[in-house]
């Protein structure tokens, strides 16, 4: 008996029903809390012990999608989700993906589907051009860019590029016959130590680098003594991971000034600006990426700020040929006469998997539909919001700025103690109306407010500060 395939017909049925579903849950999200308290295990608890034996109608999927899963859901869209940072999506952004999928390709080399890698080379230019990234970067020249999974990606080929580098090629063949170190901020995403750990240099590999008390931004001071240091043991400096908006504050390392010090001992540089790469579509906002032609790699996650839905991180090389080389593994059966030519991107060897969606689709969707102007309007509004909910906190003695805002995250608390803080977090989330998050600035219990959902107006970014207000006349009045 021949399985029970979804004809054309059918998959039309059921795909205008799926649309109107999406439809009805992002015209219904600001009715929704944004978070449930349910306990671990409900909805596993909810599904049943075994597979189905036979097929089920779309419909009945969809009852308990609603039934079971949404409840379960922390509501990622939601106009008061003001957590982590944003992952948004939107529509374009959903339908580019509706249509990878529905082709289905496999895109690791140009020859298995040569649409999908010739879009991605160019949406890599387009976007390099609407952030103005250096030339070196563009796939005209010797460098390019691919799309990776997250930013975690990014940095973890960027160091196996740089160990390519340090090493003259030989832990390629020999693996790690020296110690080599990493170097980044105390305040640098964990992902660079996971990416030092997975490339064999375990976690003492990464040397943390002290950050400014008031800017919290890596002292270049204290960056050149470690590698001097480094040195002097016989160990030998890889990389420097610099970080342009810091995920607990949004700070910005000194490019310029890391830069030179790179240059000067030969390290590679890998920029990480995973969440505030995206404002670079605005000319005022690209202050933040001065001394960027040092850089050696450089990511940011349209999939955070730029409407496209995850996971999509953007990520470029100044010179391909270091990247291709360190990752290049070539089977018989991946032999063909257009890889051979050298005229093509096989962007298999620029990724630690073999196989690739077609990701680039969902940016193209999104840069036609929004165009430049209206990345800029959507960026800029999370600025103003975030300048907005700000300025409230000034206004109200009983609380105080922690850091910088130079993006759409406010870093802020109660002068009170860390319980108090952590209180009225744990008080405000609870209400299911918003959903910020907490850090540590200067070893102090600290809020985060991150502005992003396309979603999110003044009325949203008010309601928290009223909710705020409210948790914190009763917890000060104790």
């Amino acid at each position: 008996m021949s399985a029970p395939h979804m004809d054309p017909d059918e998959f039309r049925r059921a795909g205008h029903a799926v649309i109107d579903w999406i439809a009805d849950y992002w015209a219904t999200l600001e009715q929704r809390p944004v978070t449930r308290a349910d306990p671990p295990g409900t909805v596993a608890a909810a599904l049943p012990a075994a597979p189905p034996g036979h097929g089920e109608p779309v419909d009945a999927v969809l009852a308990d999608l609603d039934r079971i899963v949404v409840p379960g859901l922390t509501h990622w869209q939601h106009p008061g989700f003001f957590g982590y940072f944003p992952a948004n999506t939107s529509g374009p952004s959903l339908l580019g993906d509706l249509i990878s999928s529905g082709l289905g390709v496999q895109g690791m080399l140009w020859a298995t589907s040569p649409a999908c890698t010739e879009l991605e080379t160019v949406m890599m230019d387009w976007l390099a051009q609407l952030t103005d990234l250096p030339g070196k970067f563009r796939s005209s020249g010797s460098g390019g860019g691919v799309i990776q999974d997250s930013a975690s990606s990014a940095t973890l080929v960027a160091t196996l590029a740089a160990l390519h580098r340090a090493s003259g090629g030989r832990w390629r063949d020999a693996g790690i016959d020296r110690r080599y170190r990493a170097y980044t901020s105390v305040h640098g995403h964990s992902s660079i130590e996971k990416a030092v750990r997975i490339a064999g240099l375990g976690s003492d590999g990464v040397r943390p680098v002290e950050a400014d008390r008031e800017t919290h931004a890596l002292r270049q001071a204290a960056l050149r003594a470690a590698i001097e240091a480094d040195l002097a043991a016989g160990d030998v400096p890889a990389i420097v991971v610099a970080t342009i908006g810091t995920t607990s504050t949004t700070a910005i390392d000194p490019l310029p000034e890391i830069g030179a010090i790179c240059a000067e001992y030969g390290i590679w540089l890998h920029v990480d600006a995973a969440y505030a790469g995206a404002a670079a579509v605005c000319p005022e906002l690209r202050w933040a990426q001065a001394g960027l032609e040092y850089a050696d790699s450089y990511c940011f996650d349209p999939h955070k700020w730029l409407l496209t839905g995850f996971d999509c991180d953007a990520f470029w090389v100044a010179d391909r040929a270091e990247l291709v080389e360190a990752l290049t593994v070539l089977p018989e059966f991946l032999r063909n006469a257009a890889s051979e030519s050298g005229a093509v991107i096989d962007y298999r060897d620029w990724q630690v998997p073999l196989g690739r969606r077609f990701r680039a689709l969902k940016l193209w969707f999104v840069l036609r539909w929004y165009g430049a102007e209206g990345l800029r309007a959507h960026i800029r509004s999370g600025v103003a919001l975030a300048a907005r909910f700000a300025d409230q906190v000034r206004a109200d003695e009983r609380f105080e700025l922690a850091a910088a805002h130079p993006f759409s995250l406010v870093c802020f608390r109660l002068r009170a103690d860390d319980d108090t803080n952590a209180e009225l977090l744990a008080r405000v989330n609870r209400t299911g109306r918003v959903h910020l998050t907490h850090t540590r600035v200067g070893d102090r219990y600290t809020l985060r407010l991150a502005i992003g959902s396309p979603q999110t107006a003044e009325r949203h970014v008010d309601e928290a500060w009223t909710l705020l207000t409210a948790a914190a006349d009763d917890l000060l009045a104790r």
